[in-house]
């Protein structure tokens, strides 16, 4: 079987940026697994098929049609395991949605939040409905309208409404240690912050309660979880990451040192030079011209 990384073509992937928006009809790609790649893109697909969905610690056997919510901080792959398949996606980014003053609470719905049910097993009404909603968005981003933008977020906020309305599905395998569950997301998800592409856009999360926050655990619980299971603390894993970053962007870039402190999520350059010396036992200086 082989393995399709998800990564849109240049042109597609620059448009999305620049919008923060996108919808697309799926293609039949039977015997592939897509592993999500996008950092910044939440996504609704709508999907009729069969397929094999891992989400984080859990894993969905979905046959017929369903909907799925994927939240950008949460790892997840879709196995297609029949011969045709057909839907479509949508991918937004927060900021793009957040224009609306009612899209925070959507984002906070049971949907995109870890620990809650992203898919759901949707009768052939309700496909017809929802395949007539993501066909209006695919024509309206095409169009000059100038609200454009405002309509298709409304489309993205009937669609999430309707799926309120829905029972999730609960056909999940799960871990049966929930101490090993959270540990992966959160490795995951901090490995996925890497590697820096860009010095104009610093790390997401920097401390503890960062990801604590985005896993939507509290704090405590998160440290005593990846304590339990890997004998580190969370934050030696974010610092062990962080220099480790730091050691590549110094050694293969031509970025000054004040650029990659604030690309590493540092206030002023100094607090980057104390944190790397203390780390290493040479400071971020000494240690580029040591590579030459």
């Amino acid at each position: 079987m082989g393995i399709i990384q998800q990564r849109p073509v240049s042109a597609f992937n620059s448009e999305l940026k620049l919008k923060g928006f996108n919808v697309f009809a799926i293609e039949s790609d039977s015997g592939a697994t897509r592993m999500y790649s996008r950092k910044d893109f939440y996504k609704i697909c709508l999907t009729t098929g069969k397929s094999r969905i891992h989400y984080a610690d859990r894993s969905f056997d979905a046959e017929g049609t369903v909907l799925f919510f994927g939240n950008p901080h949460i790892p997840y792959s879709w196995e297609t395991l029949s011969t045709t398949y057909v839907g479509y996606t949508c991918l937004f980014s927060e900021d793009f949605i957040q224009q609306s003053e009612r899209s925070q609470t959507l984002l906070q719905s049971p949907f995109f939040k870890l620990g809650g049910t992203p898919i759901l097993n949707i009768t052939e009404a309700q496909r017809t409905f929802l395949n007539a909603i993501f066909q209006k968005m695919m024509e309206e981003q095409q169009t000059d309208y100038p609200y454009k933008d405002d309509l298709i977020r409304n489309y993205v906020h009937l669609i999430i409404h309707e799926a309120l309305k829905l029972q999730p599905s609960e056909q999940f395998t799960r871990h049966k240690n929930a101490a090993s569950r959270i540990t992966s997301v959160f490795l995951e998800l901090l490995e996925r912050q890497f590697p820096i592409e860009t010095s104009e856009r610093p790390l997401q999360f920097k401390t503890a309660q960062d990801y604590a926050r985005a896993l939507s655990v509290h704090v405590n619980y998160l440290n005593r979880a990846v304590r339990e299971v890997t004998g580190k603390s969370t934050t030696a894993h974010i610092s062990h990451r962080v220099v480790t970053e730091a050691r590549a962007l110094l050694q293969h870039t031509d970025w000054n040192i004040a650029d990659i402190a604030y690309a590493l999520g540092f206030a002023y350059p100094s607090y980057f030079n104390n944190y790397f010396k203390r780390a290493t036992g040479i400071n971020p200086t000494a240690f580029r011209l040591a590579q030459v």
